[in-house]
């Protein structure tokens, strides 16, 4: 009898000992994580995110709830700011540029040097062979060894010019012009080698100075950014020359990585590489060979506006499309800043980028 006694003591002891381990073990999930865009909801980049945390929900029953602050709603309008605070754990996720991530990773401005990829015969497949290959993974590891984990990249576009002068077809059209333009360095020094007075400002004071004729111009993606806002309220001239693309990259603080299980990370990985499929086909419609549209139909997701040409010319624009020879001119007029930033991104980088977009011509 006290045998028996002494054994049920000791396994209720054990089952107190082992309980708040357990509970340790199965603390939930937070009730909100939230996911930081740079433009509106509307725009291709918030649509992706949106895309994003719908199947994230959806395929979790609910266990993980992602909210996405469109506008710049969580960084006090720096967003510049996003990767340290995503990185701090003021946010959760972010679905961000690499050009906002740029003055933390230097590497982040391979995709910024001046018609790099434009040059490639086909663009689209040199972006997605230097995400796929050896450049796209360091410029990952880079990220990731400054403290954010990425799963996933989308993106927002190759950023296009529009202008009140014009038409631009090369870059002797661009002499004198007055150009809206982010204010990354590399973004300066391309415009300026072109002879353009680049001017770096907020969307709001832009849009003040194209109406007052004080600015002429500006660059943006055509599907993400232009044709939302209704850019032909501003400018008459839109010229296809590709010089730069805006990728974007699908963050998580590493803590609230690791406070998911195996399942849910493999979950929020493969939600991540649906919405890369999502985001891309916003991106290209209308300007690949259909890929974009045929995937967009058979998700019941091909926007009544699929031809974003004809969208520009319904509107009143002048769209000039930069043949191969025109882009190549600009490529030529732009090789001091290409030198000049391979040193600064690294000469390893730019590469494996060239040796990764070589493999699919």
């Amino acid at each position: 009898m006290k045998r028996g006694k002494l054994f049920l003591a000791l396994v209720a002891c054990a089952c107190l000992m082992a309980a708040p381990l357990s509970a340790a073990k199965a603390e939930p999930y937070k009730g909100e994580y939230k996911l930081s865009v740079v433009p509106g909801a509307t725009s291709g980049w918030g649509k992706t995110a949106t895309y994003f945390a719908d199947l994230v929900r959806k395929r979790s029953d609910g266990r993980i709830n992602i909210k996405v602050y469109p506008s710049s709603q969580l960084l006090s309008g720096k967003q510049t700011s996003e990767f340290l605070m995503l990185r701090n754990g003021a946010i959760d996720f972010a679905l961000a540029s690499t050009i906002n991530w740029s003055p933390q990773i230097k590497e982040l401005n391979l995709p910024a040097l001046p018609f790099f990829i434009a040059a490639q015969p086909d663009r689209y497949k040199a972006m997605d062979a230097i995400e796929a290959g050896k450049s796209g993974k360091m410029m990952v590891d880079a990220i990731e060894d400054k403290g954010v984990k990425i799963i996933g990249w989308a993106e927002n576009g190759f950023r296009e010019l529009t202008t009140s002068k014009g038409p631009i077809a090369s870059p002797e059209d661009m002499k004198g012009l007055k150009i809206r333009v982010v204010g990354s360095p590399i973004f300066i020094e391309t415009f300026r080698e072109l002879g353009a007075n680049p001017v770096n400002m907020n969307w709001s004071e832009a849009t003040t100075g194209f109406q007052q004729g004080v600015v002429d111009g500006q660059e943006n993606p055509t599907n993400g950014i232009n044709i939302p806002l209704k850019i032909w309220d501003f400018h008459k001239h839109h010229s296809d020359w590709h010089y730069m693309i805006d990728p974007l990259l699908m963050g998580v603080n590493p803590q609230v990585w690791k406070s998911f299980s195996p399942e849910d990370q493999k979950l929020l990985v493969e939600c991540a590489a649906e919405a890369e499929k999502y985001g891309k086909a916003l991106s290209r419609l209308g300007m690949d060979d259909g890929a974009s549209a045929a995937y967009l139909k058979s998700i019941g997701e091909l926007p009544e506006a699929a031809d974003p040409y004809a969208t520009m010319k319904e509107n009143g624009m002048t769209v000039t499309r930069l043949t191969p020879e025109q882009i190549q001119a600009f490529h030529k007029a732009t090789q001091k800043v290409r030198d000049d930033w391979t040193a600064k991104i690294g000469p390893d980088l730019v590469k494996a980028a060239e040796s990764d977009m070589a493999a699919v011509k």
